[in-house]
């Protein structure tokens, strides 16, 4: 075999093996593409699966949030390097920034009240940084300087078969907890029947005060917290437009431009109310 023979054979091999390995990295390729889709489906569908989540104070509403949400992590930063952070070494703080495996929308701040709650700062740390608004200045201020009371991360819930206060057990370590004293968190006197001596002392939780940092279900004494925070638009119901509370003026506003012209008639209509609410009452 003569040198040129040999030359093109050797040259033919080599691009036998570049396309081999041209073949070989495409189909790796198109693996780790497909992985990183099915990954990145998994994250969207963890995205889709958190309606417990809490957020921080001064969180605009989620949908709106995880599209402003620019995850810089700066209000995470921020409330771990506050002042007034408890852990004095600033290993942990309140704000968490959400990873893959948590279920939860990643690379977003949240919070878990059992293992840290919301400490109500004053100066609010948290929201300034904020770089887009997601965290709006405006919730959590009142006449143009902050206030930590204002805000609206949650709502506490009690739940009444585990909370032993309804045991007749003495337990005011919630109440003792509320920052917001007496007034988002009250104690209800009620005379135990059973006993006839003793009395229950149960907490009551007040939605239009309540700000949901979860101070009360970090203290709460049972294993799992018989009282503890969910997001407002999952613990409260919604009344709708049909009720009007006629007795609050701010509520009867919302009748401005609606007809009241309209009426139901039928047979009942033309008898007095004494003819039909006591149809059917025999005093015999």
């Amino acid at each position: 075999m003569s040198n040129h023979e040999s030359k093109v054979k050797k040259s033919k091999k080599v691009q036998i093996s570049e396309r081999r390995r041209f073949i070989s990295l495409m189909a790796q390729s198109v693996g780790i593409t497909a992985l990183g889709g099915l990954v990145w489906t998994g994250y969207v569908e963890e995205a889709k699966a958190a309606p417990l989540i809490l957020r921080p104070p001064g969180a605009v509403p989620e949908d709106d949030f995880l599209k402003m949400c620019i995850k810089c992590g700066q209000c995470a930063e921020a409330c771990k390097n506050r002042d007034s952070n408890p852990d004095r070494t600033h290993q942990k703080s309140t704000l968490q920034m959400a990873r893959p495996g948590d279920n939860l929308p990643v690379g977003t701040p949240f919070f878990t009240p059992r293992d840290v709650p919301c400490y109500m700062c004053t100066d609010i740390p948290c929201v300034p940084v904020c770089p887009t608004g997601a965290l709006d200045k405006e919730l959590v201020s009142k006449e143009e300087e902050l206030d930590i009371n204002r805000a609206k991360m949650g709502l506490a819930v009690v739940d009444e078969e585990s909370c032993v206060a309804f045991w007749g057990i003495q337990c005011d370590a919630c109440y003792r907890a509320c920052p917001l004293l007496n007034e988002a968190l009250t104690l209800e006197y009620r005379r135990n029947s059973r006993t006839g001596k003793h009395a229950y002392l149960t907490p009551v939780v007040h939605s239009d005060i309540c700000t949901g940092c979860g101070l009360c279900e970090y203290a709460c004494i049972t294993k799992k917290p018989a009282i503890y925070v969910l997001p407002n638009k999952v613990a409260q119901g919604e009344v709708g437009d049909h009720y009007i509370k006629g007795w609050d003026e701010k509520d009867e506003n919302r009748l401005e431009g609606v007809s009241t012209d309209t009426t139901t008639h039928d047979d009942r209509s033309s008898k007095k109310p004494a003819d039909y609410l006591n149809e059917g009452i025999s005093y015999e």
